[in-house]
């Protein structure tokens, strides 16, 4: 496949992806609602099983959306610097990294984006990653490791890669993603900690449940949707780099060096900056029965990069 088929490609996946989302979480709280209400129905009320569900469907979603909606503007706004933070990174002026500088201010012109940030990390490992809600508040962070081991060419593609992250909203779409779930956890946890008039009332046992299927949403059937989307992210940043260089088998070449020695101490500690970064940080490899990773098999992204033509 070519560069743009590639990644139109990945494109029309990720929308797939990201559609799961809300949906997965209305169809769960919708079927979670129909099922307390058909089990505890009291004909007294006069109203049908399917108008009480209908009612506080439409009350659960919106507020639900509103606190997420609420939660995701504060990531968005401040998002960028607690990763960088985080990950212990230190911004770094022209003079004391001219070749990177240089390397970063050309694909940003081939990319038309503004010239991002510059961060370094002091560890050996091999690493990147890039932060930011849009082009114009952009950084990439590198690993003195990376830095030191990929020949100009390889490192050009890493750069190339994490700029894709950075024009194609890679990191808005995660970190909102990423703080939406954390809401609905949020949430979940308060609703089962809560306590109705009565212990054993209805409203009581209605709140305790959607508790607790906001908590498994939370804690495992969006993850898995997560994880699914920055794996397809990380195919898209790649067919990027490929279009941005033309030298996709740099990149390739780069992946080969990276892979096995890309872990990362504070990304072991939060899964978000692991998805973040062009390789696994979290020391956690892939395989099928595992859907918790953060990104495809290297040797997969590489297979892909080999057979692109430029």
């Amino acid at each position: 496949m070519d560069i743009y088929g590639e990644i139109a490609s990945n494109k029309r996946k990720t929308i797939l992806i990201i559609l799961a989302f809300p949906l997965v979480l209305a169809a769960l709280l919708y079927a979670t609602l129909w099922i307390f209400y058909s089990f505890s129905y009291d004909p007294s009320v006069g109203e049908t099983v399917s108008g009480q569900v209908h009612g506080l469907f439409l009350v659960i979603l919106p507020i639900l959306s509103v606190l997420s909606i609420g939660w995701m503007l504060i990531s968005y706004f401040m998002g960028g610097n607690m990763m960088m933070s985080m990950a212990g990174a230190k911004e770094i002026k022209r003079a004391y990294a001219p070749e990177i500088y240089s390397l970063v201010e050309n694909i940003a012109r081939v990319a038309g984006a503004p010239v991002p940030k510059v961060f370094i990390m002091n560890t050996p490992m091999l690493n990147a990653f890039a932060t930011g809600r849009d082009p114009d508040h952009a950084a990439i962070a590198l690993t003195t490791g990376i830095i030191d081991k990929l020949e100009r060419p390889e490192l050009e593609g890493v750069i190339a890669h994490e700029m894709g992250h950075i024009i194609n909203r890679d990191i808005r779409t995660m970190m909102l993603v990423s703080t939406g779930i954390g809401v609905l956890t949020l949430v979940g946890n308060i609703l089962i900690r809560l306590r109705g008039r009565g212990k054993n009332s209805k409203s009581a046992l209605l709140m305790n449940i959607i508790g607790v299927v906001l908590l498994i949403y939370g804690a495992f059937l969006a993850p898995v949707i997560m994880y699914a989307l920055s794996r397809q992210r990380e195919y898209q940043a790649d067919a990027t780099s490929a279009y941005l260089t033309r030298n996709p088998l740099a990149l390739a070449s780069a992946l080969g060096k990276i892979s096995g020695k890309s872990e990362l101490e504070a990304a072991s500690k939060n899964a978000f900056l692991s998805a973040a970064c062009i390789a696994n940080a979290n020391g956690k490899g892939f395989s099928i029965s595992n859907l918790f990773t953060t990104h495809p098999p290297i040797e997969k992204r590489i297979e892909l990069l080999k057979g692109i033509k430029s």
